[in-house]
């Protein structure tokens, strides 16, 4: 699934680039490709570690290392991938919230792929459901929410809409660079958060927050949405660009 995300990704940046006035050569798009792998690949990995490990991968370090047994986080792959673009976009002189606007919508899609991954390995399943779109589970009691299904149309409609974004926004000539990357984050933190309700809370711990109980996950979703809003402020304030001609 990831090596599916990773060749579109490659398909699909060089047409969007345009949306945002810049363009990358063959050289900076490999360089482009290789760091996101690195930042989904670190960041994924210690992301999970921190996040969801618990104390055995402190106790055993080694086990970090073994990728093989599974245990990825999307919000550990979230910052790795941000770092990522920070380091492309100082070291290649490219606008920095232009090539988020522009890589917000492959990401996406990337992140369906790895929730079918999911789906195909039978993990992360939701709780009991009664509906008619209950799914059986090798192993597990009952029929299952599929919460993989939830968040494949979840990652999917957020890619429609900053697609829709994105191009609309370019060709009107006065876009705000970063307000697509801020609609990825406010979408993609409210709608995990409502996945979440759904999902099989024994994969992950959960904190009680003002009386309510939340997963890791929804807790997780809090500052992505913080940093969607702060996005959203700060662009509100600064001039919109106008292309030259």
């Amino acid at each position: 699934m990831y090596l599916l995300a990773f060749l579109f990704g490659m398909w699909a940046v060089p047409r969007l680039t345009k949306y945002r006035g810049f363009t990358l050569t063959a050289d900076q798009r490999d360089v482009l490709v290789f760091d996101v792998f690195l930042g989904v690949l670190l960041g994924g990995r210690l992301g999970y570690v921190i996040f969801y490990g618990g104390s055995d991968y402190f106790s055993h370090p080694l086990k970090i290392l073994a990728l093989w047994e599974g245990g990825m986080s999307s919000h550990g792959g979230f910052i790795g991938v941000m770092i990522a673009i920070l380091v492309f976009a100082y070291r290649q002189r490219v606008p920095l919230l232009a090539l988020a606007d522009v890589l917000v919508a492959p990401v996406a899609v990337g992140l369906a792929l790895g929730r079918l991954g999911n789906l195909i390995n039978g993990e992360l399943y939701g709780t009991v459901a009664t509906l008619p779109w209950g799914m059986y589970f090798p192993g597990v009691q009952g029929l299952r929410h599929p919460t993989q299904i939830y968040a494949v149309i979840k990652d999917l409609s957020i890619a429609l809409v900053c697609f829709i974004h994105l191009r609309r926004s370019g060709l009107a000539g006065q876009a705000r660079f970063g307000v697509t990357t801020a609609v990825f984050l406010l979408m993609y933190s409210v709608l995990r958060f409502w996945v979440e309700i759904y999902r099989d809370q024994s994969f992950v711990g959960t904190y009680m927050i003002g009386g309510l109980r939340l997963s890791e996950g929804q807790v997780l979703t809090i500052p992505v949405f913080l940093v969607g809003i702060c996005l959203l402020a700060v662009i509100s304030i600064r001039p919109r660009y106008q292309p030259t001609s």
